[in-house]
C-alpha cells in the first residue's frame, strides 16, 4: 500500500498555514533565511517556565520513587541559585553532567538552564580516557557526576579545576543533596537570546574521538516544537488509532531506557515529557523482562528504543498482556530489519507506532512517520519536517532525481551552530549551510524519505554509535598490533557486532582474548569487538593505500559467525 502525497501534502499545509497551531514565519540567522514554527519557545528557560504548570502531577518513576514536577523544580531551583551564587557560574559557562539516568540528572539539567549555563551531558557508558577528553573538550566550570563515574575518574587529572558535585556521599566533593537542599540563595533570572548556546551533546561520528555539537536556543527550541508537529501530523493521518489511545483514558507515559546524554533521550523523551507534563519511567538497567513488568505496573503508553530492545521487548514473555496499554513502540536507524517491522506491524496492529531519521547534529530533527503511513510505507523513515529542506546528492553534490539514492543533506534552523572548538570539522559537516549526514537514501515520489544504508564507518551497536577509528586507535596501541580493521556485522541481538581484524608483529603470539582485555580497559563494554582475528599477512589496501574493508566485512560474512574449536581469534 503506498503513501497517499496529496493527503500528506495537504495535512502538512493544514497544520502550518497562516493561523494554524504550527505556523511557519522566515527568520534570517546569520544572513540565511529560515522556516521556523512561529509559536515555538525562544529560549529553554522559556520552555521550563511555562512546564512549571504541571505542579504536582507525577513526573519521574526511578527505583519505586515518584518525583513530581514540582518536587524537581523545588531543587532545580535550589541548585541553580547555589550555583550562581556559591560556584560562579554565568551564563555562557559549561556544566558537564555524567552519571546513569536517575532523577539528579533531570534536576541537574533543569538548573543548568535555569542558571543560563551550558548542559554538555557526557556519555556515561564512557571509561576514563573517554570522560577524561570530553570534559577538556568542554573545559566545564562545574561537572556534576554519580559516584561511578567519580571513581572512574578518581586518577586522572580531568576534575583539575573543576568545581565537582556529587550524587551520594560526596567522596571529598561537593555533596548534591546539600546543593539542592530548600534555603539557598535565590536563582537570578537570566536573559538569554535565541542565538545564545544553549547545549552540548557528543556524537561519534567517523573520527577517532567523540565531538561535542553545539547548538543554539533557537535550535533546540525549534527541534522540541518539532516533535510536537510529528505527534499533529501522526494523529491528523491516524484518526482511529488516536480513538483507540484516547478510549483508553491513560496518563500519557513513557518507559525512559535510552540514555538521557543521547538527543532520542534528551530532546523526544525528557524535554518533550517536561513541556507537556507527561510522565517518565526510568530503566536503571535495560533488561526486557524488567521493562514488561514496568510496563503492566505502571500502565506505560509509549516505548522508543534502539531496534535492538524493540525486538527484544516484544519477543519477551508476557509482552502481549503489556501491549495492552502500549499506544505504540518507536525507532529509528538505517537498514532496519523488515522482520522487526513486520514483527511490529503484527503484534501491535493499529497502534500508532513509528521510525523517524535525524542526528545530533540537527537535534533529532530530520523526517519520521507513525500510525496509518508507517503501516502503509514501512520502509521509508518518514514525512519529512517542514523545517528541513532534503537533498539527496550525487558524488559532485548534484541533486539525484526522485527514487534515485545519494547522500542525504539536511539544511535548516535545527540543524548545530558547529562541533565544539572544531572549526575545520564544522566546515567540512556543514558545507554551504549543508550538513552531510554521511547516509544514502532516497526520496520517492510521495516525498517520503528512505534511508538505506551509511557512508561513514560507524557501528550501531544496541543504538550506541560506535567510531570504528576510536576501536581501531585503540588495538593500534598495543605494541604487537601492526595493523587494525574494524566494522560491524549484522547481529540478531544488538543490530550490528563490532568486528576487528589485526596483523600483529612476526613472532608474536598475541590471541584474540588478550586483544579483547586491552580493549575492554580503555574504552566502554559495548566497543569491545565481539570476535578478533589474528593474522601476520598485512590487511587488502588498494593502490593508494586505502584499506579495503569491504573486502574483509565480505569474508566476515560469508564465515560463521561463531569461531571454530582452536581457532585464533
Amino acid at each position: 500500500m503506498a503513501a497517499d502525497s496529496r493527503m500528506i501534502a495537504t495535512t502538512v499545509t493544514a497544520l502550518t498555514a497562516a493561523g494554524a497551531p504550527f505556523e511557519l514565519s522566515t527568520e534570517v540567522v546569520q544572513g540565511r533565511p529560515f522556516r521556523v514554527y512561529r509559536h515555538a519557545f525562544a529560549t529553554l528557560p522559556d520552555l521550563l517556565a511555562a512546564a512549571r504548570v504541571h505542579g504536582d502531577k507525577p513526573f519521574i518513576v526511578a527505583d519505586g520513587q515518584v518525583w513530581t514536577f514540582s518536587a524537581v523544580f523545588a531543587q532545580a531551583d535550589a541548585l541553580a541559585g547555589r550555583m550562581q551564587v556559591d560556584l560562579g557560574v554565568k551564563a555562557g559557562d559549561r556544566v558537564a553532567i555524567a552519571m546513569r539516568n536517575r532523577p539528579e540528572w533531570v534536576v541537574t539539567f533543569v538548573a543548568t538552564v535555569l542558571a543560563g549555563a551550558v548542559p554538555a551531558p557526557l556519555n556515561s557508558f564512557g571509561l576514563a580516557d573517554e570522560l577524561g577528553a570530553a570534559l577538556a573538550d568542554v573545559a566545564p566550570r562545574v561537572a556534576v557526576l554519580d559516584e561511578e563515574r567519580l571513581a572512574r575518574l578518581s586518577d586522572t587529572a580531568a576534575l583539575d579545576g573543576v568545581r565537582v558535585i556529587v550524587t551520594g556521599s560526596g567522596s571529598g566533593a561537593l555533596a548534591w543533596d546539600a546543593l539542592a537542599a530548600p534555603g539557598g540563595p535565590q536563582a537570578r533570572a537570566v536573559s538569554l537570546q535565541p542565538d545564545d548556546p544553549a547545549l552540548i551533546l557528543f556524537t561519534s561520528g567517523a573520527s577517532s574521538r567523540a565531538k561535542g555539537v553545539l547548538s543554539t536556543q533557537r535550535a533546540v527550541c525549534q527541534a522540541l516544537f518539532n516533535i510536537d508537529f510529528i505527534g499533529a501530523f501522526s494523529a491528523a493521518t491516524s484518526p482511529q488509532a488516536l480513538q483507540r489511545l484516547m478510549e483508553r483514558r491513560l496518563m500519557p507515559t513513557t518507559l525512559t531506557a535510552v540514555p538521557l546524554f543521547h538527543v532520542s533521550g534528551l530532546h523526544a523523551q525528557l524535554l518533550t515529557a517536561l513541556r507537556h507534563g507527561r510522565r517518565l519511567v526510568f530503566v536503571r538497567r535495560w533488561n526486557p523482562a524488567e521493562a514488561i513488568a514496568l510496563i503492566r505496573e505502571h500502565s506505560v503508553t509509549q516505548f522508543n528504543g534502539a531496534p535492538a530492545m524493540v525486538a527484544q521487548l516484544i519477543a519477551e514473555p508476557g509482552f502481549e498482556e503489556a501491549a495492552a496499554t502500549l499506544g505504540g513502540v518507536g525507532f529509528g536507524g538505517a537498514g532496519l530489519p523488515r522482520r522487526l517491522i513486520d514483527e511490529v506491524l503484527n503484534r501491535l496492529p493499529g497502534s500508532m507506532s513509528g521510525i523517524g531519521f535525524g542526528m545530533t547534529e540537527s537535534n533529532g530533527v530530520g523526517a519520521a512517520v507513525s500510525g496509518t503511513l508507517f503501516e502503509a510505507q514501512p520502509d521509508a523513515a518518514g514525512v519529512v519536517s517542514p523545517l528541513i529542506d532534503v537533498r539527496v546528492a550525487d558524488l559532485d553534490g548534484g541533486e539525484m532525481p526522485a527514487g534515485e539514492p545519494g547522500e542525504i543533506w539536511l539544511r535548516g534552523v535545527s540543524l548545530m551552530q558547529g562541533y565544539w572548538r572544531q572549526p575545520e570539522a564544522t566546515a567540512r559537516a556543514l558545507d554551504g549551510g549543508w550538513l552531510h549526514t554521511g547516509d544514502i537514501g532516497f526520496l520517492d515520489a510521495s516525498g517520503l524519505l528512505h534511508v538505506i544504508d551509511r557512508i561513514k564507518d560507524v557501528i550501531n551497536r544496541s543504538g550506541e554509535k560506535i567510531a570504528a577509528a576510536e576501536v581501531e586507535s585503540c588495538l593500534l596501541m598495543h605494541p604487537d598490533v601492526l595493523e587494525a580493521a574494524v566494522f560491524g556485522r549484522p547481529d540478531a541481538a544488538t543490530g550490528e557486532a563490532v568486528l576487528a581484524q589485526v596483523v600483529v608483529r612476526p613472532g608474536s603470539g598475541l590471541q584474540a582474548g588478550p586483544l579483547r582485555a586491552f580493549v575492554a580497559s580503555r574504552l566502554a563494554g559495548y566497543k569491545v569487538p565481539s570476535d578478533v582475528r589474528v593474522q601476520h599477512d598485512p590487511l587488502p589496501r588498494n593502490p593508494a593505500g586505502k584499506l579495503l574493508k569491504s573486502a574483509l566485512r565480505a569474508a566476515w560474512l560469508s564465515s560463521p559467525e561463531t569461531p571454530e574449536p582452536g581457532a585464533n581469534r
